[in-house]
């Protein structure tokens, strides 16, 4: 997901690990299964015939999607229900091991070598990357944002979670309920008319059946495994020739999105760190809106109350030029360096470096260039540790949030920058301080003046938060008019600006299309 610092090669090898990554072959996912369930077969686990034996249900012996860590094959169990089966590769184990020493080496080179001190931060990030391979806490993950959407009248109706069947999940392989989407990377599927019918929704969406035909499928009498295609198309939705979509603007899907992890860091305090556009489907509900499907829980943070509040009271005061809040809150989290943190928060630009342009710097001696380059590594080391500077304070959750919001704000990107993302985010986080001070009224933690205090700062942030529609608008015209590409693409140069003055000179966009 950082790719901005890959060539563009780089680029295009990486894009395939989201789905397209290479598969195991059916072998290596049977030991995997029969490892996990005590021995028993994949016919015996999940009630399959791969003959076509009556009352049996069937499955695809070739993997839907193949990513870095595991493969989905898709199923039909003996009582209809229609699963993902995610199974992990047989290798990652010992493959992880390696990766992870190699992160613990270089990360202890740039502390005791370049006087960075990173190397406190890897046990923190070592752990949460070692869940990820853990399914059974995928799968915990998994139901408890579920639980949490559901409760939140704002987005239960906007977002949906796969139910995940636990009785056939394992600490290598997953089984969740199969959904039918469009990845949100798919921009033409998105938006191109619909032709499924009036009133009429995507396969699926908004806890609609599947359509299923009568059981059982008959399985491919191929020789190869891999041919075989047992799932139904559903496809009808896209028209004779193909061609429809699912008819959505894309402004209500981001909106959704943004909206989504806003609340898991102001609200919930339980964030999903890895949505890139792999991770996320979108469906067309029967009323005509859109309804975003998150799936891989594996990599999640989880903040305390306090830190929570802190976070969402941190974002608000950026918007408004709170000063002195934001400098308390972040010597609470040790950080001396707050003008930095807050420009990497908003991605607007830290006014470093030497100011030269590209034609001024072609046009110094090699001598100049080297010179500069260390200069600028020097500014970006002591930004480093300034930002790190209380290993004891700082919230290393923020290493995962602001991963989060980096992969969000290329989302909104790729997509053409329909929404004021940054104006969302900050109306999530000072809703979730009034939504605190409503809380601890209700248990006797402050007093009624304070609870409807918060309320009114609410309200004024409110229309502090119209000048950011300015700045948006400003962007958007600029875009139509073809000029630029909207509100997050200028607040990316401003970061390669920022950057640069930090020692990084960014020479490629998140995404590739």
């Amino acid at each position: 997901m950082q790719s901005a610092v890959l060539p563009p090669e780089f680029q295009k090898m990486f894009a395939r690990m989201f789905d397209d990554a290479p598969q195991n072959d059916w072998k290596n996912a049977q030991d995997v299964i029969r490892e996990d369930f005590g021995g028993r077969s994949v016919e015996d686990v999940f009630g399959v015939s791969f003959t076509g034996e009556p009352g049996k249900g069937v499955m695809e012996r070739t993997a839907r999607a193949s990513a870095s860590v595991a493969q989905v094959h898709w199923a039909r169990l003996p009582d209809g229900r229609e699963v993902a089966i995610k199974i992990q590769k047989r290798e990652i184990a010992r493959q992880v091991g390696w990766d992870l020493w190699a992160f613990r080496t270089v990360s202890w080179v740039y502390t005791w070598w370049f006087d960075l001190p990173l190397y406190h931060l890897v046990p923190y990030v070592c752990e949460r990357l070692m869940l990820e391979t853990d399914f059974q806490n995928e799968a915990r993950n998994a139901g408890k944002m579920r639980e949490l959407i559901q409760a939140e009248p704002r987005l239960r109706d906007r977002v949906y979670i796969p139910a995940v069947y636990h009785d056939l999940t394992s600490k290598r392989v997953m089984t969740a309920e199969w959904i039918e989407g469009v990845r949100l990377w798919d921009k033409e599927a998105l938006t191109a008319s619909w032709q499924g019918g009036r009133r009429q929704g995507s396969p699926g969406a908004g806890g609609v059946l599947l359509d299923a035909p009568p059981m059982p499928i008959t399985p491919s009498t191929s020789a190869h495994p891999t041919d075989e295609k047992l799932k139904p198309a559903r496809d009808t939705w896209r028209g004779p020739d193909g061609k429809g979509g699912l008819g959505l603007a894309l402004k209500p899907v981001m909106e959704t999105m943004v909206g989504l992890f806003s609340a898991q860091m102001f609200l919930w305090g339980l964030v999903h760190c890895d949505p890139h556009p792999g991770n996320i489907f979108i469906r067309r509900l029967p009323s005509g809106k859109s309804e975003l499907v998150l799936i891989d829980h594996g990599l999640y943070i989880q903040m305390d109350d306090k830190f929570r509040h802190e976070y969402a009271l941190f974002w608000r005061s950026l918007m408004t030029f709170d000063n002195a809040t934001i400098k308390k809150i972040t010597e609470e989290w040790g950080i001396n360096a707050p003008d930095i943190f807050a420009s990497a928060t908003l991605m607007r630009p830290y006014q470093g470096g030497d100011g030269k342009t590209l034609a001024e710097i072609n046009a110094m001696s090699k001598l100049e260039r080297k010179q500069r380059q260390f200069e600028m590594q020097q500014k970006m080391r002591s930004g480093v540790r300034e930002i790190l500077a209380n290993q004891d304070k700082f919230p290393q959750e923020l290493i995962f949030i602001g991963r989060n919001l980096r992969i969000v704000q290329g989302n909104n990107q790729f997509l053409g920058s329909p929404v004021n993302r940054v104006k969302i985010t900050g109306t999530w986080a000072s809703r979730a301080l009034v939504d605190d001070a409503f809380k601890a009224r209700g248990g006797g933690g402050v007093g009624f003046t304070e609870q409807w205090a918060e309320y009114g700062r609410h309200v004024l942030f409110r229309g502090v938060l119209l000048g950011t529609d300015f700045v948006f608008w400003y962007a958007k015209v600029r875009q139509w008019l073809g000029w630029g590409k909207g509100m997050d693409d200028e607040l990316e140069a401003n970061m390669r600006k920022m950057a640069e003055g930090m020692g990084v000179e960014l020479q490629h966009g998140v995404f590739e299309g």
